[in-house]
């Protein structure tokens, strides 16, 4: 089986530097700070594509400037390293251990995406990844054809875990079981109404039973 995971929100806890960063840079950039609950509701998309959902009225040069000041807060932010979620380095260790494959499928940059392996040494754990600076964005489901073509596994042998209904949703375009997590950013009725497999609360229960359960 082939447990392709997203990154924030279901294997990495993020949300709130995530949040931190766009209030800052949105300053910066002359546009409204919004609530973190607007902000929450983007995470997971690629950052074009989320500033776009966030600040649809702005300008291009704002978009731009948006992105830049956004870049920086977040490395000026990494003094302090983000938590993996309970449980996370474990459970990936005991799905290795019992044959499965593991790829990563992120609306993080892939510069991004290597520091966070980099940091918390865990890199060489998955076979693949996709990052949204390198390829469509979710809920397009380009990533994941592309992980399944890189990795030659059968769309039927592989499951996308994640917190959003982007995630979801790009399983379900691209004909995949899909897992929810409830403890992320989207609520446990939104990822139950895009039809998962099942959704849990710990990253944990991922070894209660198959990964995907018929």
């Amino acid at each position: 089986m082939l447990i392709i995971l997203d990154w924030d929100g279901t294997v990495c806890n993020s949300e709130a530097r995530i949040v931190a960063c766009m209030q800052r840079a949105s300053e910066r950039a002359g546009l409204p700070v919004l609530h973190p609950e607007a902000i929450g509701e983007i995470i997971g998309l690629g950052l074009p594509e989320a500033i776009a959902s966030l600040f649809p009225e702005a300008h291009s040069e704002q978009r731009r400037d948006l992105r830049e000041y956004y870049a920086e807060e977040w490395l000026a932010a990494r003094a302090e390293p983000l938590m993996l979620f309970d449980g996370v380095l474990p459970t990936l260790d005991a799905l290795l251990g019992q044959g499965h494959q593991l790829a990563v499928a992120t609306g993080k940059s892939r510069r991004g995406l290597a520091r966070e392996f980099e940091e918390h040494g865990i890199g060489s754990l998955f076979v693949a990844s996709r990052c949204a600076d390198e390829t469509a964005s979710k809920p397009n489901p380009l990533m994941l054809h592309e992980l399944l073509q890189e990795t030659g596994c059968p769309v039927a042998e592989a499951v996308m875990v994640g917190d959003t209904e982007y995630d979801l949703k790009m399983a379900a375009a691209a004909n995949m079981a899909g897992i929810g997590v409830s403890y992320g950013v989207h609520s446990r009725d939104r990822l139950h109404a895009c039809g998962p497999l099942r959704v849990i609360d710990h990253f944990s229960e991922l070894l209660d039973g198959p990964p995907v359960v018929a």
